[in-house]
């Protein structure tokens, strides 16, 4: 799957949810909408462009988001 088209999405929910009040709260909320409702392969390419280094647009919130729940995400 095109990276640049899912940094996008990515980003568009990482938007969605910077604007919570509590961090913690929004991490989680990040994870587990791209756990709930994004394929396994979409994920999974995801994952492996922040591995890589290659997503560089990715916005500071959900990159920590991925870090922190990669385990629930993968």
């Amino acid at each position: 799957m095109d990276t640049a088209n899912l940094i996008r999405m990515a980003n568009r929910i990482g938007d969605f949810f910077k604007a919570m009040p509590e961090r913690d709260e929004a991490l989680q909320g990040i994870a587990t909408h791209i756990r709930k409702f994004w394929e396994p392969r979409m994920r999974k390419d995801l994952l492996a462009a922040v591995e890589a280094g290659e997503a560089g647009e990715l916005q500071e919130i959900v990159l920590a988001a991925l870090q922190r729940h990669r385990q629930a995400i993968a």
